[in-house]
């Protein structure tokens, strides 16, 4: 006689009662941590992967911060696999894409609630500090939106002149500056007020108008044109 089957591992049965409820009711009816897991059975359909889940809950502090972990710092728990860390990087660039989309061929200054959730998932929670241009239209019309500068925890290098010639190739009409502070608190910063007003400067010498500059930070945001401060 054949050996019997063997059972199957017991969280076969929870992760299909997942699918149910994903499927059923929305993922709302999701936990956090549950609907980490069901995004990490995609890079390891055999194995638990409820345990990981909630590890990288705890070292991000949500599941905000885990998509927007860096390779790197995901790779530092344990547990993650390069599988694993892909299939989390994707979701990310899914979920700002579909986010661009929604300020894509229409005037961003008419859609900031839409701008600024952009902004936020494509770095709001990223390690270190990055420096993006929106180029805008005469109509206020995304252009482009580009990675400038990639810098430490608390500094970005920008160069105004980098600014102005990549505006000039572009054809753009005025921009919108975009950075992160990984710390959250996204207050503006001596040296931010200071690179602003530089760049402010350079891009209007070419007839380009700075519409504003907006630092963002783990969900929040500080706009200088509403502080005042252009």
């Amino acid at each position: 006689m054949g050996e019997p089957p063997k059972p199957q591992p017991h969280f076969h049965g929870h992760r299909a009662r997942l699918r149910a409820r994903l499927l059923e009711t929305g993922a709302d009816a999701l936990a956090d941590y549950e609907l980490l897991e069901f995004l990490l059975t995609a890079a390891n359909a055999r194995g638990d992967t409820k345990p990981l889940a909630k590890a990288l809950l705890k070292r991000f502090g949500g599941i905000a911060g885990v998509l927007g972990a860096s390779r790197d710092a995901l790779a530092a728990v344990p547990g993650m696999g390069d599988a694993a860390a892909a299939h989390l990087l994707a979701v990310r660039a899914a979920a700002a894409r579909l986010a661009r989309g929604e300020i894509t061929a229409r005037p961003v200054i008419g859609s900031w609630d839409k701008l600024v959730e952009y902004c936020n998932t494509a770095a709001g929670f990223a390690e270190t500090e990055e420096f993006r241009l929106l180029f805008l239209d005469r109509k206020n019309a995304l252009i482009a939106d580009e990675r400038q500068q990639r810098g430490t925890v608390d500094h970005v290098p920008v160069y105004p002149r980098e600014v102005v010639k990549r505006a000039l190739e572009l054809g753009a009409s005025a921009i919108i500056m975009v950075h992160n502070h990984p710390s959250g608190d996204p207050t503006p910063s001596a040296g931010d007020v200071e690179m602003t007003r530089a760049v402010a400067k350079a891009v209007g010498a070419v007839g380009v108008a700075l519409h504003d500059h907006v630092v963002i930070g783990r969900g929040r945001h500080a706009s200088f044109k509403n502080l005042g401060l252009l």
